[in-house]
């Protein structure tokens, strides 16, 4: 019995951490659907004027109402969604009818119009307030030459168009004959994948438990050789 003490212990050990990573996950679980619910009553809230003084953190995600000009002042993000493959979203300088010029989501169009000439038009756009976290290590320089951006990084938005660093992701406009489709912000882009690590954890203490009975079966049966 001495012989089996050691990888028996082992085993409990193991065992009981990967049970415990596991419910970690859970427990993560729940409070990620907690905030992704939070998050889509704040998207789908009624709409607001916007604020004269925005804080990015408890403003993220706003619903608001904005009346004013769209002007020919815009650059071009390049991205990708699963139904629509390669396209390019529409960043344009938005005045609003009290002075304000901020920056402005209008959605998404194909390649090929990436450079159609868009008139400038007066609309009321209803959307939600947004500060995306797209810029990490791999993120490519921007081609500003070809006007071909690769984040919707605000600051250097709003630098380029000399705008708020304010973007406003559209949902919906007034507008009689929209050339681009509006893509609005929504919480299912936000990872949550503590469902899977929970599933691996659980998996794994499974498999550890699984491999500490057969070590232990096969030592008693090398014992009664």
């Amino acid at each position: 019995m001495r012989r089996l003490i050691l990888p028996l212990t082992f085993g409990i050990l193991g065992t009981a951490i990967l049970l415990s990573l596991g419910s970690w996950q859970v427990r993560r679980l729940a409070w990620k659907e907690n905030v992704l619910a939070q998050i889509d009553r704040q998207i789908a809230a009624e709409p607001v004027a916007l604020p004269v003084e925005l804080d990015p953190d408890a403003d993220k995600f706003l619903a608001v109402t904005v009346q004013g000009l769209i002007t020919q002042d815009e650059v071009h993000v390049l991205a990708s969604t699963r139904d629509t493959g390669a396209i390019y979203r529409v960043i344009a300088a938005f005045e609003t009818t009290d002075g304000r010029r901020v920056l402005l989501d209008r959605g998404w169009v194909y390649p090929p119009s990436k450079d159609a000439q868009r008139p400038m038009v007066q609309t009321t756009v209803q959307g939600n307030l947004h500060w995306p976290q797209e810029v990490d290590s791999y993120t490519p320089e921007n081609d500003t030459n070809a006007n071909i951006w690769f984040s919707r990084h605000v600051p250097t938005l709003a630098k380029a168009l000399d705008t708020e660093e304010i973007l406003v992701v559209a949902r919906s406009t007034t507008e009689k004959d929209p050339q681009v489709t509006p893509l609005p912000v929504a919480s299912s882009g936000i990872p949550n994948d503590h469902l899977q690590y929970a599933v691996t954890w659980y998996g794994l203490a499974a498999v550890w438990v699984m491999m500490t009975l057969y070590y232990l079966r096969r030592m008693r049966k090398q014992k009664k050789v």
